[in-house]
Order: C-alpha cells, then structure tokens, then sequence
C-alpha cells in the first residue's frame, strides 16, 4: 500500500490500491524464493502446498524485486499441466495483479510443451468467475474432496467448501 505524507508531518493513506514503484515483472524462479506466507493465502495446507512445490515451475510478480503474487504449475505427461496455486497477498488482491501473473504464465507454458493446463478449485466463489474470464472451463467434479483432504475445514463467505470443480484451458 502507498502512504503519502502530509502537512504537518502526519501520513495519511490516500488509496486502497498498490502504487507500483517501477514496472511489474513475471518471471519464473525457483521454489525457494517464494514465500510459504503467500502460498497459504491461496492453499491453507503446509502440507498440501510442500507436495507440488518441489516438483513445479514457480512464476511470480514482482515489483522492484518484491514478490507480490505467484504462480504454480506443475508438469504432467502427455503436454499437460496443472496449477496447484494463484496467489496474490490480501492487500493487493482486486488490482488485476493475479490476472496478469496468470496470462503471463499461460503465454509461457506452450513453450514448455504444454497445450492444456488444468486446476482444481472450489465450487463456488470469485474464483469461478476469474478462471472462466481467462478462458477456463468446467471438466468434472470431484465429490467431498476438501472434506476428504484438509485437515480443518475450509470456508469462503460463510460456506464450507466440500467438492472441487477440475476446469482446463487449452493454450
């Protein structure tokens, strides 16, 4: 978030929305370099999130050399791939950051050999709307999943997400 100072010395917050100090970056890098913080706003499962960390490629915003999003997608057979995690920190999500990340990553993946790319995500929620605005579509449903996988329940508005919808695109 930007804070601009004031008469008076006192600093007030003027906008909501992160002022980029230069130009916004998408680049791949390793695992390592990105923080587990920004992966659980996206899966909540230490666990979860160390069994496709090591065995992905890792794409991330970034802005003056600080990582404000990242993306996950590990390889599969076949030409396919599988994003295992969008994630953008709270105070930057609604900005169109994710969005870029996310269309930077899937204009890289055919050079990686990949022509489908598929995810797994609740049934409901914003996240329905932003896959399908970058041309997702829905594949199949997996009953029970998030009850069957988490350890602690998962809620979004008040509603405990159960299944999982599978969408792909084809890139």
């Amino acid at each position: 978030m930007q804070w601009f100072k004031l008469s008076g010395g006192v600093a007030h917050h003027l906008t909501r929305r992160y002022v980029l100090g230069g130009k916004m970056q998408f680049i791949e890098v390793k695992s390592s370099q990105i923080p587990l913080d920004l992966l659980l706003e996206a899966d909540p499962s230490k666990a979860s999130v160390s069994s496709y960390l090591s065995e992905s490629w890792c794409f991330a915003a970034l802005d003056n050399e600080r990582i404000l999003a990242a993306c996950i997608v590990k390889p599969e057979p076949q030409n396919l791939a599988e994003i295992f995690n969008v994630s953008v920190y709270p105070e930057l999500q609604s900005q169109g950051i994710g969005s870029q990340l996310l269309k930077s990553v899937l204009s890289q993946l055919p050079s990686k050999g990949i022509t489908r790319v598929e995810l797994g995500t609740g049934t409901f929620g914003y996240q329905l709307t932003y896959y399908q605005r970058l041309g997702f579509r829905v594949d199949s449903i997996i009953k029970d999943h998030f009850l069957l996988n988490y350890p602690e329940p998962i809620y979004e508005n008040g509603i405990q997400h159960k299944d999982m919808l599978r969408l792909y695109a084809q890139i």
